[in-house]
């Protein structure tokens, strides 16, 4: 893409495994350390109504209220312009509400927002379910994080098998050759084993950064710098 902006995907190796609890940490720790940092979810399933008390509760209220953004219609769109009722795969949220979604569209919107983006501006765009969920009726979600080019920070959880869905993400990222710059391990609740054993047993097996992200707990300075390396070497 030849972007002078630090972007980074944040992709998930299963679905509601935390991936707006990383993206909003990377968020909090950058603005902490005085960065400029715009932190996107373009695509969103299962969101009320921004009228709904239980908007709070939303992955694109998580990440302007990290990212210490007023809660507002625009703000809202800026941020998750395809918004769906329906807590389901975009594909099918879509259809339920009447709308389709397009694979080209969501990228020329992704990157318009990376080159509208100040050059010091570290931009997150937060992918939707797993890595290789259906995004249309074509596309997956590796596709969309193909088409934008940008490092991947691959999210997996704690729980019972969650080492072999990252590594089965992770052999998929090495075989279609995009940029990988970690793994982020956030700690499932209630999980069978210490997110450490996790990571351990990661870090074996595949060549890239592996960072601990535990419930309630701050964004570690290591998955800082390996997914903005330039910035944070």
């Amino acid at each position: 893409m030849g972007l002078a902006v630090p972007g980074l995907f944040v992709a998930g190796a299963g679905t509601e495994i935390g991936k707006t609890y990383v993206t909003a940490g990377l968020v909090r720790a950058l603005r902490a350390r005085e960065r400029l940092v715009r932190p996107l979810k373009p695509v969103a399933s299962g969101v009320p109504l921004l009228s709904d008390p239980d908007f709070a509760q939303s992955d694109t209220s998580r990440l302007l209220a990290a990212a210490g953004t007023p809660l507002t219609q625009e703000s809202v769109e800026a941020c998750s312009p395809w918004r769906f009722l329906a807590p389901l795969g975009p594909d099918l949220a879509a259809a339920r509400e009447g709308r389709s979604l397009d694979l080209a569209e969501l990228v020329g919107w992704c990157r318009d927002k990376l080159e509208a983006a100040p050059p010091d501006c570290h931009v997150l765009v937060e992918g939707v379910g797993g890595l290789m969920s259906p995004l249309t009726r074509e596309a997956t979600g590796l596709d969309w994080a193909e088409a934008l080019g940008l490092p991947i920070l691959l999210v997996t959880g704690t729980y019972l098998g969650a080492i072999s869905h990252a590594l089965t993400a992770a052999e998929v990222l090495r075989l279609r050759g995009l940029p990988f710059a970690a793994i982020a391990v956030s700690e499932s609740e209630a999980a069978p084993v210490p997110p450490e054993t996790v990571a351990e047993a990661l870090a074996r097996r595949v060549a890239a950064p592996v960072a601990v992200v535990r419930r309630q707990g701050e964004c570690p300075e290591t998955l800082l710098a390996a997914a903005f390396p330039n910035t944070f070497p």
